[in-house]
C-alpha cells in the first residue's frame, strides 16, 4: 500500500468522486476523498498526496483559491495539481494554470485520459538529475540541490518551471517550438495543450525577475534561452545618450 501513489480527490459530488476512486484503486493508486476545502486542508496537513485532483466549483472556498494557496505554501507547492471542472473554455483553462495547476481536464472526461494525465504529472514531478551545475551567463541551476540563482541571488521556482528552465539551459541559444518543449519537458504532449507552454514560460519569466529577458520569444517559432538578451528600445536609447 505504501508504494501506491496517493491521490487526493477534492470533489463535492459523491458519484463523481466514487467513480474516480474506483478507477484509481483498480490502477494501482491510493485514493483519498475530500468533499470541501476544509476537509482537503485537513488531509494535506496530515499526509501529502502524490497528486491532487481538484474540482473548481466547491462549497465555500473555490478550487481556484485552494490552488493559489497551496502553491504559495512551501510544504504543498511541489504537489502536482490537476483541475477537474465543467468550465472548459480557454479563459478558464488559463486561469486554472495561472493559479498553479499543472494540468486541466474538463468534465465530462474519460477515466482513461484522466489516468494518463495523472501518470504524466507523476513522471515529470521530479526534474532530471543531470550531473553538475548548469550555467548560462549569470544564471545558474543545480539539479542536485534544486537551486536556481542569478548573480548569486537565489530564486524560487515551481517544479514545472524548474524543469522547463533546466531543459532550456541545457540547450542555450537554440529555438524550441511549443510542441518540442511539450515533448521534452512534459513528456507526453498528447494530453496537454500548447497554450500550457505559454503559461509556464510567463510564470518562469516572472520567477526569474531580472533574468526574465534571457528567455526570448521568437515570433512564429517558439522560445529560446540566451545569455545576451536583445536590449529593449529604452535601454538602447539610454546606452547611446
Amino acid at each position: 500500500m505504501r508504494n501506491q501513489p496517493g491521490v487526493l480527490i477534492v470533489e463535492d459530488e459523491p458519484a463523481i468522486a466514487e467513480l474516480i476512486a474506483v478507477n484509481l484503486r483498480h490502477n494501482g493508486f491510493r485514493p483519498l476523498w475530500a468533499m470541501d476545502s476544509a476537509t482537503a486542508q485537513r488531509e494535506l496537513d496530515n499526509v501529502l498526496p502524490d497528486v491532487i485532483l481538484l474540482d473548481w466549483m466547491l462549497p465555500g472556498e473555490s478550487g481556484l483559491s485552494l490552488a493559489k494557496r497551496w502553491r504559495a505554501d512551501a510544504r504543498t507547492k511541489g504537489v502536482p495539481i490537476i483541475m477537474l471542472t465543467a468550465r472548459g473554455d480557454e479563459m478558464d483553462r488559463v486561469a486554472g494554470l495561472d493559479a498553479g495547476a499543472d494540468d486541466y481536464i474538463a468534465k465530462p472526461f474519460s477515466t482513461k485520459e484522466l489516468l494518463a494525465r495523472i501518470r504524466a504529472v507523476l513522471r515529470r514531478r521530479t526534474p532530471e538529475r543531470a550531473a553538475g551545475v548548469v550555467s548560462v551567463g549569470a544564471l545558474s541551476l543545480d539539479p542536485a540541490t534544486y537551486r536556481v540563482s542569478f548573480s548569486e541571488q537565489l530564486l524560487k521556482l515551481g517544479p514545472t518551471e524548474f524543469k522547463l528552465l533546466h531543459y532550456l539551459m541545457n540547450h542555450p541559444e537554440r529555438v524550441h517550438s511549443r510542441s518540442q518543449l511539450l515533448d521534452k519537458v512534459w513528456g507526453d504532449h498528447v494530453f496537454i495543450e500548447e497554450r500550457t507552454v505559454d503559461v509556464h514560460v510567463k510564470r518562469l519569466r516572472e520567477a526569474l525577475g531580472a533574468a526574465g529577458p534571457m528567455i526570448e520569444t521568437v515570433r512564429g517559432a517558439g522560445y529560446r534561452l540566451t545569455a545576451q538578451p536583445v536590449p529593449t528600445v529604452a535601454s538602447s536609447v539610454q546606452s547611446h545618450a
